[in-house]
């Protein structure tokens, strides 16, 4: 008799082996398996960040060595993805392809074309959902409309999804080993010349995922609504980066905390806390699944007519983590030495580019892309629109937050500016979140030299927040309403 033709296993943002359907699905065909993972930069519209290139390169890595553990290997391809699917269909006589969907609207649309292009041609192609709680169109209002509110959309999306039964890992996976694979080392994933990611955290691939579940539930859960706010603390999940590859899913994140508080480990309003949160990554990528002009435009439309302004110089300092504000400056001196920054500090950087400097969303969000190892593009997207106020349910454009009272507030003592902000280490608590206030025998004993050895703020608060406002009145002009 001869050997049954394999099926293909096409990985993309799913890299893991438990819990994950495409997976189980092919191995209940009882033919071998052909795990595949495409490097296609076109898959979601844009290419790769290259802080999320350093994540993908030890995600595959890891998922490589979890595939020989269990009698395989993942087979690595890259360009165009729909013609390598061809290629290994015309090497392997293969004629069903699994995969897990991707729902930003691109990428969406691609499986689709893909999915009709094969099923002309004899193959099929089935594809189901491993990366949120419930597939987009699933929830909608009582219009049928998808939901702009996100308190709403979380109580509709809680009372109808249901979690799937979990899928433990398969102990071994009968792979079709009959085809050349490319070398993970010729991708260039992982920076050189030089080498920028020495202090990048986190563990990429499916166990690094479960022990940062693990920790988080054993530590930082038991805070959460409260420390998550505060940077010196680890009050956050640690989980976005394992969340955007599909190293965890989010039904298992969201069991392992109710099953925490169910067995009185920690506060029940801690667990759905983290489930809110979930719920708006969730809300997110809705959003951006049925308005999918959100990475361009603004959600709501009358804030593309936001003067915004062009400052080249503003944009350079705000990267570098040199604009005066310390807090600002030690967000962005994170990011870029870690891979990652802290949830609240993320928004107070966001409202001081977009309101302070008032220099567009999209530039931030570009640079965010680049920066950050867990960049999703519709949790990207959709934070940045809701500190601009042109997303859906968000924050007001004139709440403008002021960098110096959120330093004083949730880093009190400046330990977290302190870390990130060398240059003002030596400054009392009184004066670490606003050097330009301090006394000038204050700025001397600490070596502090404000223009020389740290930037005066390149923007005044007031001013900028004056400006911001009057920017805010032309929209409201455009539109028609009073002042």
């Amino acid at each position: 008799m001869p050997a049954s033709p394999p099926v293909i296993l096409w990985f993309r943002r799913d890299l893991r082996l438990a819990d994950n359907p495409a997976l189980h699905h092919a191995l209940t065909t009882g033919r071998p398996v052909l795990p595949v993972y495409v490097l296609d930069e076109r898959l979601e519209g844009r290419p790769i960040g290259a802080a999320s290139r350093w994540w993908l390169d030890k995600s595959l890595r890891a998922l490589d060595a979890d595939l020989r553990v269990r009698g395989g290997r993942l087979i690595l391809r890259s360009g165009d993805a729909e013609a390598q699917l061809h290629r290994l269909i015309a090497e392997t006589g293969a004629d069903q392809v699994f995969m897990n969907r991707l729902f930003e609207p691109e990428a969406f649309a691609r499986d689709a074309d893909i999915a009709h292009g094969l099923k002309a041609e004899g193959v099929a192609c089935r594809g189901f959902n491993a990366s949120l709680i419930t597939r987009p169109g699933a929830v909608l209002n009582g219009s049928g409309h998808p939901y702009k509110v996100f308190t709403p959309f979380l109580k509709a999306l809680l009372s109808v999804a249901e979690a799937p039964a979990g899928l433990e890992a398969p102990e071994a996976i009968p792979v079709a080993d009959t085809v050349t694979s490319e070398a993970v080392d010729d991708w260039g994933l992982h920076p050189v010349r030089p080498d920028w990611s020495a202090g990048f955290v986190g563990t990429p691939g499916e166990a690094g995922a479960k022990a940062a579940l693990h920790a988080f539930v054993a530590g930082g859960l038991k805070t959460y609504a409260t420390d998550r706010d505060w940077p010196d603390r680890a009050g956050t999940s640690g989980l976005a980066a394992h969340l955007h590859w599909g190293e965890i899913g989010p039904w298992r994140a969201i069991e392992a905390v109710r099953a925490a508080a169910a067995e009185g480990r920690v506060p029940a309003g801690e667990a759905e806390k983290f489930v809110a949160e979930i719920g708006w990554r969730e809300f997110s990528a809705h959003l951006l699944h049925h308005f999918p002009y959100l990475p361009e435009r603004a959600f709501r439309p009358e804030y593309d007519a936001m003067p915004w302004r062009g400052d080249a110089e503003g944009l350079a300092a705000w990267k570098a983590g040199r604009t005066g504000y310390p807090l600002v400056d030690a967000g962005m001196r994170q990011l870029w030495a870690t891979g990652t920054m802290h949830n609240r500090v993320r928004m107070v950087v966001a409202s001081f580019l977009i309101k302070h400097l008032l220099i567009d969303w999209r530039e931030g969000e570009a640079w965010f892309w680049d920066c950050l190892t867990d960049a999703d593009l519709a949790s990207n997207v959709q934070n940045w629109q809701w500190v601009a106020g042109s997303g859906a349910d968000a924050a007001p454009y004139f709440r403008v937050f002021n960098p110096t009272a959120q330093g004083e507030k949730f880093d009190p003592q400046g330990r977290y500016v302190r870390r990130w902000v060398p240059e003002v280490a030596g400054l009392p608590d009184r004066w670490v979140h606003a050097p330009w206030s301090a006394p000038p025998m204050v700025l001397a004993e600490a070596g502090v030299r404000l223009g020389a050895t740290y930037p005066r703020p390149i923007v005044d608060h007031v001013e900028g927040r004056e400006r911001a406002l009057a920017a805010l009145k032309t929209v409201s002009a455009s539109r028609g309403e009073s002042d």
